[in-house]
């Protein structure tokens, strides 16, 4: 019989994998189809390698399934901790983010993650430390965004004549050099 091979298999592997992170059934298959394989007397490693796993997380798919049954291949619910936040505090955060931070009473232009932090502990009583609000942000639809110092003393005509958007001709006949 003729060997198949498979256009853009590496394309194709990533497919397949994402497919099924994406759908809970197919993760529990995919749990499924790498303990018939232990059962059939494959090694843990060699089951890793070829499901794109560590040979750890095998191994503990063949012990939850030896204590649970196939209920310990199923996803489990409630893993990690429990938010902080519910689900009205989080809108309520999105409807301030939008809003200036001088409008809600502080100094500061922009949100970054202490003054979110410093917002969520004062208005929410909820404490969550600079780096996790940067996830919020992110979790929130939010990017980053970060001010531009001004340098004290510069010439502004000089520096539009160097910025790499302005034209040659911007700064009053100031034309940047360029070397080659």
């Amino acid at each position: 019989m003729k060997r198949l091979e498979v256009e853009n298999a590496a394309v194709m592997k990533v497919a397949v994998r994402q497919e099924i992170e994406r759908h809970s059934e197919a993760r529990y298959d995919h749990r499924l189809h790498a303990l018939l394989l232990a059962c059939a007397g494959w090694p843990c490693s060699r089951i890793a390698m070829l499901f794109g796993h560590s040979a750890r997380t095998v191994h503990y798919w063949v012990h939850r399934f030896a204590k649970d049954g196939f209920a310990g291949l199923q996803e489990r619910e409630g893993r990690g901790r429990p938010s902080s936040m519910t689900p009205d505090i989080r809108r309520r955060i999105a409807r301030d983010l939008r809003r200036h931070p001088r409008k809600l009473g502080y100094e500061q232009n922009l949100w970054d993650g202490i003054l979110l932090s410093h917002h969520l502990r004062e208005r929410y009583h909820v404490r969550m430390g600079a780096r996790q609000c940067q996830r919020l942000f992110h979790a929130l639809g939010f990017r980053r965004r970060k001010p531009r110092p001004a340098i004290a003393h510069a010439n502004p005509v000089l520096q539009a004549a160097y910025k790499k958007t302005a034209s040659p001709r911007t700064a009053q006949g100031h034309r940047p050099v360029v070397r080659g």
